[in-house]
């Protein structure tokens, strides 16, 4: 490829237009832009290897490795303030934990607690969205729920006086531990998926099954509780026996975690108009599971990077790379690059026939010549 080059009178050297448009200084070889295309793809897409091989397909040649990759996210430096606008009194928390297997490592894997923050739900259309919704990954030191507060504090302007938390989690004793912190505050309640899938896994095909279910639906603690321990001893096998047991028991230690959270903000003279009932969490440990499992297995400086990754450009945070580029992620701009990137593959397939044509002089020739009768066959493969 030719270029020209023009004299910079102010730094006395001689540059490519180009390169002082893309901020490219021939140092690193890799653009901001292609850096910053590699993170989108590596942690929007299923790996590192097929961030490499979409980067392949777009720009015509193996442009880099995936440890290349791999370094980038993990130098990448997340801008993790962004103030929000508070709207209300109330915050919602969804709680979970994620396990993720760890490399030659003598624990075989560790949970990562993820939390999603939002302060209800608004309607677009047929669409409904949640408002003021950010993702938290508990990294420090600190308690988990210390973290939570200082984080609500910090983001949304939290008054622990004024303020009202409802925290939704399947129950493990870390989301559990919200209660103490948080004391009257706070509403905990047990996430109503992990629930029902508890339910289902005891009592298929049992004759109180649909009772329980018309129980759980209609928000009716007590019913359910009475259901659940009148089955003790119904149950065709030992484990399924102590799973009841402690699931009675879970129950029993958390009054109100089967009840409606809005019938509590009532009566604390809160609005409830437009709330919902929770239940996000599933869905997003689905977005971090979709990147981090699938068999594989991480060091910590990696799935703390990545995990680091999604929040920002979920969360619309600011990136510092490896070349200390700054730049806006949104997550509806996640969706236009995608789309840029699947264009721009099916345009490569669909021109590289104009590519070839007439610079092949073997296939010049007329239909009954061997080569025409062999594409034929190899036609559909």
């Amino acid at each position: 490829m030719k270029r020209n080059y023009y004299f910079d009178r102010e730094k006395k050297v001689y540059t490519s237009l180009l390169d002082v448009f893309l901020q490219f200084d021939g140092t690193q070889g890799v653009s901001p832009l292609l850096e910053e295309t590699a993170i989108h793809l590596a942690v929007t897409g299923s790996s590192y290897r097929q961030a490499v091989q979409s980067l392949e397909k777009l720009v015509g040649y193996a442009c880099m490795s995936h440890e290349t990759i791999r370094q980038f996210i993990i130098e990448a430096e997340v801008e993790g303030h962004r103030a929000m606008e508070k709207k209300g009194r109330v915050f919602f928390i969804e709680a979970d934990g994620l396990y993720v297997k760890r490399q030659r490592s003598r624990i075989k894997g560790k949970e990562e607690k993820i939390i999603t923050i939002h302060q209800g739900w608004e309607k677009n259309g047929k669409r409904v969205s949640l408002v003021n919704r950010r993702y938290m990954v508990h990294q420090t030191n600190e308690p988990v729920w210390e973290a939570v507060e200082n984080f609500l504090t910090k983001e949304y302007g939290y008054d622990p006086l004024d303020d009202w938390v409802v925290i939704n989690g399947d129950g493990a004793p870390w989301i559990t531990a919200c209660r103490e912190y948080f004391g009257d505050r706070g509403y905990v309640q047990l996430d109503r998926f992990h629930v029902a899938r508890e339910i289902r896994q005891l009592f298929r095909g049992h004759a109180r099954y649909r009772v329980i279910r018309k129980k759980l639906a209609s928000w009716d603690e007590e019913g359910v509780l009475r259901e659940l321990t009148s089955a003790i001893g119904t149950l065709e096998h030992e484990e399924k026996e102590k799973q009841l047991e402690a699931f009675v028991r879970r129950i029993g230690e958390m009054p109100g975690c089967l009840r409606d959270y809005r019938v509590w903000l009532k009566e604390k003279g809160i609005d409830t108009t437009n709330m919902r009932a929770m239940g996000s969490a599933e869905g997003t440990m689905h977005v971090f599971a979709k990147r981090s499992k699938n068999g594989r297995s991480w060091k910590d400086a990696g799935i703390e990077a990545m995990l680091r990754a999604i929040v920002a450009i979920k969360d619309t945070l600011l990136i510092r790379t490896r070349r200390g580029v700054m730049y806006g992620v949104e997550e509806r701009e996640e969706t236009k690059r995608e789309t840029i990137v699947k264009k721009a593959l099916k345009r490569v397939q669909t021109q590289m026939a104009e590519v070839v044509r007439d610079n092949i002089p073997y296939l010049r020739q007329s239909s009954g010549a061997p080569i025409y009768e062999v594409l034929q066959a190899l036609k559909g493969f």
